[in-house]
């Protein structure tokens, strides 16, 4: 019998998201548009992300950067896990204080990483966002936060992939209308290169296909436009999707909840 329980938390902090997962069941690629930092509480699983591949196993701090492609695999059974994902100027403005101002963004160096220190610091910001207490759990939060952003980031990421420019014209396109129809054709025209040269190029960058990618913007549309209390059939339909059903089923498969459990966790913000 299969084992898969997502629960997406009710917090009143503004930004961030915390989920308790417990699942056997694995995750094919996807991404998120947060900063993601979480620890196995038990079991294992391995990832394929865009920092390598790894495998995390209990006690390890997990990290996803914005917009980086993973997945998850158990391995051997269920695993438990809780993630923290915070919203990219949260965890900037972390990065601009630590570095005194010298850097406005950067990025997390390890996706898996085995630190006692860390982890405390990662249960302590867990039970001060759950908690909701007012401001002396606020300010534990604020620096469990500082603290696990100074330990996991790189400041600013130099070994980045530099992709053809004609393959980031493709990517703004979808980027900036993930929920209007496009064309394989049309992508690469606007790259300048060949379909099959184009999907090549595309895939080495991001490590999606164009179609995976473009799915992946319309996921992150439709979160925005539901946490705007836009409707889920509205939100599906603005997205791109052809109907909620398969807005669900997508968003489930990316993110082990469904949309309708998300509207109702942001409501109560």
């Amino acid at each position: 019998m299969r084992q898969h329980t997502i629960q997406l938390l009710p917090i009143t902090v503004a930004g961030i998201e915390a989920v308790n997962a417990n699942s056997d069941i694995s995750f094919g690629r996807h991404t998120h548009d947060q900063f993601g930092i979480g620890l196995m509480d038990s079991g294992g699983q391995k990832s394929l992300s865009g920092r390598g591949y790894v495998e995390s196993n209990a006690g390890d701090i997990i990290t996803v950067n914005p917009g980086e492609v993973h997945d998850g695999t158990p391995l051997g059974g269920p695993r438990a896990w809780r993630m923290l994902y915070f919203d990219t100027e949260l965890i900037n403005r972390c990065f601009s204080d630590i570095s005194d101002g010298k850097f406005a963004s950067g990025e997390f160096t390890l996706p898996v990483l085995t630190n006692v220190c860390i982890a405390e610091n990662f249960n302590q910001l867990y039970h001060s966002i759950l908690s909701g207490n007012g401001d002396v759990e606020r300010l534990a939060a604020d620096e469990a936060m500082l603290v696990m952003t100074k330990a996991l980031a790189q400041m600013p990421s130099l070994q980045m992939k530099m992709p053809l420019k004609g393959v980031l014209y493709a990517k703004e396109k979808m980027d900036d209308a993930p929920g209007s129809a496009v064309s394989l054709t049309e992508l690469a025209a606007i790259a300048g290169l060949g379909q099959f040269k184009f999907l090549r190029a595309f895939a080495h960058y991001s490590g999606m296909t164009p179609h995976a990618y473009l799915l992946q913007r319309r996921l992150s549309l439709v979160r925005k436009l539901i946490t705007g209390g836009m409707s889920l059939v509205d939100a599906a339909i603005a997205g791109g999707f052809a109907d909620q059903s398969h807005m669900t089923r997508l968003f489930v498969r990316s993110y082990g909840y469904t949309p309708g459990l998300y509207a109702q966790q942001i409501s109560r913000i």
